[in-house]
């Protein structure tokens, strides 16, 4: 998600998800601020990728259940008598499908993105629990250290995910700017 999220602006009608408390002192502004990109960044990547993995799953259902369903319909057929050609046009179309699922391996995909999705929202948290608990009780360099921390998560996770696709974003990002990434201890700050 990392290179759709770098293609992603603040829309007039979409919400800052700014988790930077006011009362920190001046030192530690520059590291609240790149902390508060890598949770808005994961936030991003982890609701991106967890719609890429219900497309996914959604694309091995469509090409699946007909694939084995005209399979099945292409044996009874067959051991039924003599239907001619069908049997085998069927057993095509199986065929046709049963390939190109193996081919687009959606079952995988579908597993990665889920994954993905799940260490973005540890990462997520990680970011925000240093941003609103951690970052004004910590040293300078300790804060530094941890902000180091979270931004080699955050590579090592862009470099084994893959990205989503366009339809994975905009539904995405209508989940976000929904509210459906919204605690309700949010609104309470």
């Amino acid at each position: 998600m990392s290179q759709l999220l770098h293609a992603h602006a603040l829309l007039p009608d979409e919400v800052s998800l700014s988790l930077i408390p006011s009362d920190l002192p001046e030192s530690h502004r520059s590291l609240a601020a790149e902390a508060d990109r890598i949770h808005e960044s994961a936030l991003w990547s982890a609701q991106g990728q967890f719609e890429q993995a219900k497309l996914w799953r959604l694309i091995n259902l469509l090409m699946g259940v007909p694939a084995a369903s005209l399979a099945a319909i292409s044996g009874g057929t067959a051991l039924g008598g003599d239907l001619g050609m069908w049997p085998g046009v069927l057993a095509l179309i199986s065929a046709a499908l049963t390939a190109t699922l193996t081919t687009v391996n959606a079952s995988r995909r579908m597993t990665q993105a889920q994954a993905s999705a799940n260490a973005y929202l540890q990462l997520q948290t990680a970011a925000r629990q240093f941003l609103t608990i951690d970052l004004a009780d910590l040293s300078r360099d300790d804060a530094r250290e941890a902000l180091r921390n979270l931004t080699n998560t955050r590579d090592e996770l862009n470099k084994t995910s893959d990205p989503p696709g366009r339809l994975a974003y905009r539904k995405s990002s209508k989940n976000i700017n929904g509210g459906g990434q919204t605690y309700t201890a949010d609104g309470e700050a």
